[in-house]
């Protein structure tokens, strides 16, 4: 088997396998190189704060392919200025290598209108303020839905939401301000169910019922019958209700009359009106009633007795001083003596009755 090894023919064919194989090696390398431009780099040109058109000249001269991106406005840039290039100015790239430039665009990027319609005005400007729009006119227009934003208009013409505006745009609202009042019915006999709805929009009403006498859903049959009746006056909003028919009103007068009795209220005149009179009673106030006398409580007297008191003692007074008398036959001469003096009786203890 070694011998077979070292045979050149095995030989020969092993030396050729090798050659081929760096041969390939060798052109895939040269082909790579080739492809790639290897060895052969540009210098990325600066075209910072220079215009868009001046930086795709100066990289078209270059060799230098480029991607041109948009990048937020900023207002202290001028418009379609170049912000950022990458790589970086300087930098040494392949011909043919793409250059991304970030530009500063003509003016701030369309923002969708929001979905305000229906809403209250200040839910309303809160939501147009928070996505970068302004409010302009505030226009009030009479309607059931006060105070609800109606419709926006922007330039003077009426915008859908989710239109795209430019941002910090000016529109301006229209506004509910309520219903109007005592508005008259308008009159749609005769008319196709397309025209009178129509006619009840632009009258500020709203069509109710619609009631086809064959069934249909057919807008041109002809409106033989409405209630309210024209002539009415009814508040702004209010529904009007519609019967049609492919025939005439002529040749429907049965059915009038017969709505008529429902719809139509007959006032009969020939009886008096009835009077009312109002009274006026003035409220009567009685007297009062006199206070009740009041009732003395009964004293107790105490029992009657006739026992003397035991600790009642004579009443003394303390200038009592006991009296003289001279006798009448004394004349004066100075032999008269005094009198015998007395000391004074004691008072007797009174009996006392308690009545």
């Amino acid at each position: 088997m070694l011998k077979s090894l070292f045979n050149w023919k095995v030989l020969l064919n092993l030396v050729v396998a090798i050659g081929v194989f760096v041969g390939l090696v060798w052109l895939t390398f040269r082909w790579l190189e080739y492809h790639t431009n290897h060895g052969q780099e540009i210098p990325v040109p600066n075209v910072v704060n220079k215009s868009i058109h001046e930086a795709v000249k100066i990289l078209d001269d270059a060799g230098l392919e480029y991607e041109v991106d948009s990048f937020k406005y900023d207002p202290k840039y001028r418009p379609f200025q170049v912000l950022q290039v990458y790589p970086a100015p300087g930098s040494r790239v392949k011909d043919g290598r793409a250059i991304q430039i970030r530009v500063n665009p003509r003016t701030w990027a369309p923002v969708a209108v929001p979905d305000v319609i229906n809403k209250y005005a200040g839910l309303a400007f809160r939501r147009l303020d928070q996505v970068g729009l302004k409010v302009g006119d505030t226009i009030y227009e009479p309607s059931i839905q006060k105070d609800a934003i109606i419709r926006l208009l922007y330039k003077g013409n009426v915008i859908q939401p989710k239109a795209l505006l430019p941002r910090f745009s000016t529109v301006d609202v229209v506004i509910g301000s309520g219903p109007m009042r005592n508005i008259s019915i308008p009159n749609v006999v005769g008319l196709t169910v397309k025209e009178a709805r129509q006619v009840i929009a632009r009258s500020m009403f709203e069509v109710g019922l619609v009631e086809h006498e064959d069934g249909s859903k057919d807008e041109s049959d002809i409106i033989y019958y409405q209630d309210p009746a024209s002539g009415d006056v009814r508040d702004q909003g209010m529904q009007m209700d519609l019967w049609a028919s492919k025939k005439t009103p002529a040749e429907l007068s049965s059915k009038i009359e017969q709505l008529n009795s429902i719809y139509r209220m007959k006032v009969d005149t020939g009886l008096p009106p009835v009077q009312y009179q109002e009274v006026h009673q003035e409220p009567v106030y009685e007297p009062a009633p006199p206070p009740a006398p009041r009732k003395e409580a009964p004293k107790s007297e105490p029992a009657k007795t006739d026992a003397k008191p035991a600790n009642v003692k004579p009443a003394t007074t303390t200038d009592s001083k006991p009296k003289t008398s001279t006798s009448g036959n004394n004349s004066g001469t100075g032999n008269s003596k005094p009198a015998n003096t007395q000391p004074a009786e004691k008072p007797k203890a009174k009996k006392v009755i308690i009545d």
